[in-house]
């Protein structure tokens, strides 16, 4: 039987994910299987180039609600000295990423002045903010800085694999935003997003310009999951990301409700499988100490509710 105090909580959480989800998932949520769809083939127009805005017929679950993540490992940016040492064929990726974007969703999109992203205009500060959220749990690399994204973008992307992987995913994200959520529902997600930035800002990874951890932040990884193995009894994961820690969970459902749990407690999260992976911030100790004691807040539920079998 579930104690008063933690029903509240979970009710709580629920309410949180209805507010965040389009209709559609607020009550098969914690049902969604993550099983994937059939990959959409590139269309081309009598130009050869491809017609990024007639793929699509319909997308597949979003992750947030349970389906399955875009990509399986984390799709990033380049490493400043390979944009550097590509740069005309970078050029030509990023403008073929930034055309996909602009037909696909209709928002303007441009190389950013930073290497490695791309840079996309939304219609709100609320509309990026979820995006950020949504993208981040497809298992691509996104930023926010007011009502703009940045996607990530690389000389090493090929056309018919990760240059169509950052357009469907923004293409797919933006879709349920602009379509499947009434206004009503993007102010109150406006409203919830501020409601949770007064308690704590929200936690998001670092990024690092050559994709590698950087040495003096090792005891920050280490520390952390031995803060969260300590009470949870979760292991870190051998994954070596620059900006995220990874957990092995015993269940994939486990680590979708966990995941869950966190971006709407303002902590960033994806999953890989059964892991699920934690951001590393950039407020040192300060967000350290807020993902521990989120992490094992939503463990703590979940084992409460039984999502973690």
């Amino acid at each position: 039987m579930i104690a008063p105090a933690d029903r509240r909580l979970l009710d709580e959480l629920d309410t949180r994910l209805r507010t965040v989800l389009p209709e559609e998932y607020q009550d098969t949520y914690e049902q969604l299987q993550p099983t994937p769809m059939k990959a959409t083939g590139l269309k081309f127009a009598d130009d050869g180039s491809v017609a990024w805005d007639k793929i699509w017929g319909s997308f597949c679950n979003l992750a947030m609600a349970g389906g399955p993540p875009h990509k399986g490992a984390l799709l990033e940016p380049a490493p400043r000295s390979s944009v550097t040492a590509n740069a005309d064929h970078y050029d030509e990726v990023a403008r073929e990423i930034c055309r996909g974007i602009s037909l696909a969703t209709e928002m303007p999109a441009d190389p950013s002045s930073d290497p490695g992203w791309v840079r996309v205009e939304c219609y709100s500060d609320a509309m990026a903010g979820w995006l950020l959220r949504a993208i981040t749990m497809e298992n691509v690399a996104v930023r926010v800085e007011g009502a703009s994204v940045e996607l990530p973008a690389s000389p090493a992307f090929r056309l018919d694999k990760e240059i169509k992987n950052v357009v469907t995913v923004i293409a797919k994200t933006s879709h349920y935003w602009l379509g499947h959520m009434p206004r009503w529902q993007q102010r109150a997600i406006a409203s919830l997003f501020q409601r949770l930035d007064a308690r704590s800002s929200l936690v998001v990874p670092v990024w690092s310009d050559d994709g590698q951890r950087r040495e003096r932040d090792h005891p920050r990884f280490v520390s952390l999951a031995e803060r969260i193995g300590a009470t949870t009894g979760l292991r870190a994961s051998h994954h070596a990301y620059a900006g995220w820690l990874g957990m092995e969970c015993p269940s994939v459902r486990g680590a979708v409700w966990m995941m869950r749990a966190l971006v709407v407690d303002n902590v960033l999260a994806r999953r890989e499988g059964i892991t699920l992976f934690v951001p590393v911030g950039t407020a040192g100790e300060a967000d350290d100490a807020r993902v521990a004691e989120a992490v094992l807040e939503a463990h703590r539920l979940a084992s409460v509710r039984g999502a973690l079998l």
